[in-house]
């Protein structure tokens, strides 16, 4: 959709992007991560935030729930609604990114084509694809929200693994197989691909 002619963006006024970054210390980054639900996103990004935070890197982690609760509340999860959903996080994501930050992004987003329109507002050269792979078995074993349950019984429709479809990325920059792992295994090995991609050369 063009820009309106009434609309007149201020974004050449502002401090640039080299200034937030030496500001901060640190190279804006988007860590996107896609798994199935259960897959163990959210913990591994509540722990690869902590260990950047102790080494002095400024992040902001959007998780699909609390997502869905504020800016995304509005949407549900038929097919378009799923693809603005992943709209609107990237241009979020972007913004963050612009402005110095490492963004972690815990979302399903399920489709090649959902992360690469994600990929093409964040800048190929912006994100770091994390595939968390963990067994659909494994993932229904956890089941910590009753979702796949439910899916089962037909009570949740276009459920990603079961009733709706999970195209895993081909060639992630990042495989976690959590498959017989702690969850500080998985954290420490992403961290140690993030940090030196995160740091101000």
């Amino acid at each position: 959709m063009p820009t309106p002619p009434h609309i007149h963006p201020v974004f050449d006024r502002l401090l640039g992007r080299t200034d937030k970054e030496a500001l901060l210390g640190q190279r804006g980054l988007c860590v996107w991560m896609t798994g199935l639900s259960g897959s163990g996103k959210s913990t591994i990004a509540i722990a690869l935030e902590r260990m950047l935070h102790d080494r002095g890197r400024y992040c902001v982690v959007l998780d699909g729930d609390n997502v869905r609760t504020g800016i995304n509340r509005n949407l549900g999860f038929s097919a378009a609604d799923r693809t603005e959903n992943i709209r609107r996080i990237a241009e979020v994501a972007r913004l963050f990114v612009q402005n110095g930050t490492i963004v972690i992004c815990c979302f399903v987003s399920p489709t090649i084509a959902i992360r690469e329109q994600a990929k093409a507002i964040i800048g190929a050269a912006d994100l770091v694809e994390v595939f968390v792979d963990t067994p659909l078995e494994e993932c229904e074993r956890r089941d910590v929200k009753g979702l796949y349950a439910k899916a089962r019984a037909g009570e949740v429709k276009d459920f990603t693994g079961i009733s709706a479809p999970f195209e895993a990325p081909s060639a992630p920059d990042v495989r976690l197989a959590t498959a017989g792992r702690s969850e500080a295994e998985t954290a420490s090995e992403l961290f140690q691909y993030v940090l030196p991609r995160a740091s101000r050369n």
